[in-house]
C-alpha cells in the first residue's frame, strides 16, 4: 500500500512539474543504432517503461534545467559584445575623424548635434564664426561728419586720451591701413564686451533689467570682431603685429574695465571718440585705394555673406561698410554717454539694438 500511495502521489506531482523540466516527449535510446530518437509517448502523463528511457529522461531534465541556465549567459554575453563592438566602432569614428581633419563634428555622449545652416538658394553655409540670420545690409546714408564737441573736463580727457593714443599707432603702421585697421579692430572689439559684462553682473546683482544696453553692446562687440575676421584675410600680420596686439589688448582691457567701473559716462565718451578716429582712418584708406596706391582686391568671401554685398564686390566696398559701422558704433557710445550726463541709468533709454 505503501508503494503503490507513493507511486501514485509521485505521478500526480510529476504531472505538474513535468512541463517546467521535461520536454513533451520522450527520448529513447535505440539499442540497434545507439541514437537517441524521439518517441510517440509523453513524458506527462506516465514515466519511462524500461532503462533506456530512464537514462533518456534523466539526460533531458538536467540537459533542460542547464540548458536554460547556459542560453541566458549566452545570450547575456552576446548583449554585451554587440554594445562593446558598438562602442568600439563609435570611438574609431571619432578617432578617424580627429585624425583625417576632414570630419569637424564631434561624436558625443551628450547627444548635442552640430548647427548646420544653409543659404537662401539651399547652399551649405561654410561659416561657424556667425549664421545667416546674423547678416545685415549696413546702412551707408549715415552721417559720417558728425562730431562730439569736448566741453566738460571729462570729454577733454577722453578726447585727449584718443589723440594720443592714435600717435603711435601712426608711427608705427603710417599709411599701411590694411593692418591699421586690423590693429585698430582687436582694440575696438574690446569696450562692447567690456560693458556687455559689467551691465550683465550689474543686472544680476540688482535684480533688474538693463533696457537691452547688455545686448546692445555685445552686439557692438561681435560686429568689430567680424570686421576683423574680414581684415584678416585682407592683412596678413607679421610676429612683431602680433606681438603688439597681444601688448595693447592686455593694456587697453584692464585700463577700459577700470574706467567703466570708476566712470561709465568717461568710458563710452572715450569710444564714441576712439570710433571718430576710426571713421578718419577708414577714410583715408578709402582715398589711397581710389589713388591705387593699394591694389583694390576682390573682397573676402566672409564679408560678402557677411554684409550681402555683391558677388563681384571689391575691397573698397568692404571698406565702405565698415566705415558705416564705425560711424554707428561712434553714435551709440556718445548717446550711452550723454544718458548718464543727464543723471539716467542705460536701463531708463531703451537700447539701439540692431544699429550697427
Amino acid at each position: 500500500m505503501m508503494t503503490r500511495g507513493a507511486t501514485k502521489m509521485t505521478r500526480v506531482v510529476m504531472g505538474h512539474m513535468g512541463p517546467r523540466y521535461f520536454s513533451t516527449t520522450v527520448l529513447r535510446n535505440d539499442p540497434g543504432t545507439g541514437v537517441v530518437g524521439g518517441a510517440a509517448a509523453g513524458l506527462l502523463h506516465r514515466f519511462p517503461a524500461n532503462t533506456s528511457e530512464k537514462v533518456a529522461v534523466t539526460w533531458v531534465r538536467h540537459f533542460s534545467a542547464m540548458g536554460s541556465r547556459s542560453a541566458s549567459t549566452a545570450a547575456l554575453n552576446d548583449k554585451q559584445q554587440e554594445k562593446e563592438s558598438s562602442d568600439k566602432k563609435v570611438e574609431n569614428t571619432a578617432t578617424a575623424a580627429a585624425n583625417s581633419g576632414a570630419g569637424k563634428s564631434v561624436v558625443s555622449y551628450w547627444g548635442v548635434p552640430p548647427s548646420k545652416a544653409t543659404k537662401p538658394d539651399g547652399t551649405e553655409w561654410k561659416w561657424n564664426c556667425f549664421r545667416p540670420w546674423e547678416t545685415y545690409e549696413a546702412d551707408m546714408s549715415i552721417d559720417l561728419t558728425k562730431h562730439h564737441a569736448p566741453v566738460t573736463v571729462l570729454d577733454k580727457f577722453a578726447y585727449w586720451t584718443v589723440k594720443v593714443l592714435r600717435f603711435p599707432t601712426d608711427v608705427f603702421f603710417q599709411r599701411r591701413y590694411g593692418c591699421r585697421a586690423m590693429m585698430l579692430e582687436t582694440v575696438a572689439a574690446v569696450p562692447g564686451m567690456v560693458g556687455g559684462m559689467l551691465l550683465h553682473c550689474k543686472s544680476l546683482r540688482r535684480f533688474e533689467q538693463s533696457g537691452g544696453w547688455i545686448k546692445a553692446l555685445l552686439e557692438e562687440a561681435e560686429n568689430e570682431r567680424m570686421h576683423l575676421m574680414t581684415f584678416m584675410e585682407v592683412a596678413k600680420p607679421n610676429v612683431y603685429e602680433r606681438a603688439l596686439v597681444f601688448a595693447v589688448q592686455g593694456v587697453f582691457f584692464n585700463a577700459y574695465f577700470a574706467a567703466y567701473l570708476i566712470s561709465p559716462k568717461l568710458a563710452h565718451r572715450i569710444v564714441g571718440y576712439l570710433e571718430e578716429e576710426a571713421v578718419h582712418s577708414y577714410t583715408e584708406f578709402l582715398k589711397e585705394l581710389d589713388n591705387g596706391n593699394i591694389e583694390n582686391v576682390p573682397a573676402p568671401a566672409i564679408a560678402i555673406d557677411y554684409w550681402r554685398l555683391p558677388k563681384d564686390a571689391t575691397l573698397r566696398d568692404v571698406v565702405l561698410v565698415v566705415r558705416a559701422d564705425e560711424a554707428h558704433h561712434r553714435d551709440v557710445n556718445h548717446y550711452a554717454s550723454d544718458i548718464h550726463y543727464q543723471g539716467q541709468q542705460l536701463k531708463d533709454s531703451p537700447a539701439p539694438l540692431g544699429y550697427h
